[in-house]
């Protein structure tokens, strides 16, 4: 029923000249006055929803995380080592370097949610995917190109040594298995359990103790040092600060979007980007 029945039109406004006026029964809307009556015509500002508030974790998860990340690291390259004497199938061990390498990683980040956020690991550290995230994610991958090529810039016109951390991948480019098995982990795996682990419970943990540019900024240090590699010696300094900077944009886009599926995909897109520009220049 129009007007509402239980207010009556203010007698004030019957010499108002037909024009757009605030609305007297919705506060914050206009309304028509067609210069006798109000008409059923009105414009509702549009509903603004309150920011979702990034959520954090106690600084212990995102220092237990470290610690975890450390150790599964070392021990999956040590349990290779012993694995090595053995005669298998390359591809074997491509699937236990991924199950040694990530495994552990993945349950500590659920262990994490339940001993510290509300046990809703998708909402504790972010885990949602969005189709707006096939937009988002391309941008954050553009954007953490241009923050490594600044790096590396940096890290050459200063001379800081530097080692890539494809090398010796282009030796089993003419074996289909084992490449596929490369592809799969660099492009899928590592892209889902890192953004797990970094963007998810170590920039959470870290930004519920320090300024949220410091967070970002430290986790992303400590996503370069785990890419570091004793045989590469010095080298290691410009790889990790090329892959700090990286890691620091996919941590500033995990705070800013509130969730890590964009995050995921552009570290896919960007994995995928060096596999490929590895593969094709030492074609």
């Amino acid at each position: 029923m129009w007007p509402p029945p239980a207010v009556a039109a203010p007698s004030a406004v019957q010499s108002w000249p037909p024009a757009w006026y605030p609305d007297p029964w919705y506060p914050g809307a206009v309304r028509w006055w067609d210069g006798g009556a109000w008409t059923g015509h009105a414009a509702y500002p549009r509903a603004t929803r309150a920011r979702e508030p990034f959520r954090t974790l106690p600084q212990a998860a995102a220092w237990f995380g470290l610690a975890v990340t450390a150790a599964t690291l070392t021990g999956a390259r040590l349990g290779l080592e012993f694995l090595g004497r053995f005669d298998w199938p390359i591809i074997v061990y491509a699937v236990l370097a991924t199950l040694l390498g990530y495994g552990p990683m993945v349950a500590y980040c659920w262990w994490a949610s339940r001993r510290w956020g509300s046990g809703d690991v998708p909402a504790d550290i972010g885990v949602r995917v969005r189709w707006s995230d096939l937009g988002w994610g391309p941008i954050v991958w553009l954007s953490a190109w241009a923050g490594g090529i600044v790096a590396a810039i940096v890290v050459l016109a200063t001379r800081i040594p530097i080692k890539s951390n494809t090398d010796g991948i282009n030796e089993w480019s003419g074996d289909r298995g084992v490449l596929i098995a490369f592809l799969i982990v660099a492009v899928v795996v590592a892209p889902i359990v890192e953004e797990l682990m970094f963007r998810g419970v170590v920039l959470r943990g870290l930004a519920s103790v320090a300024p949220i540019w410091l967070a970002v900024a430290g986790q992303g240090a400590f996503f370069g040092v785990a890419h570091a590699d004793p045989v590469r010696g010095w080298g290691n300094l410009g790889l990790i600060l090329v892959l700090g900077a990286v890691g620091s944009v996919f941590g500033g886009a995990a705070y800013l979007l509130r969730r890590i599926g964009p995050t995921m995909i552009a570290h896919g897109l960007y994995n995928a980007a060096v596999m490929a520009i590895v593969l094709l220049v030492d074609a």
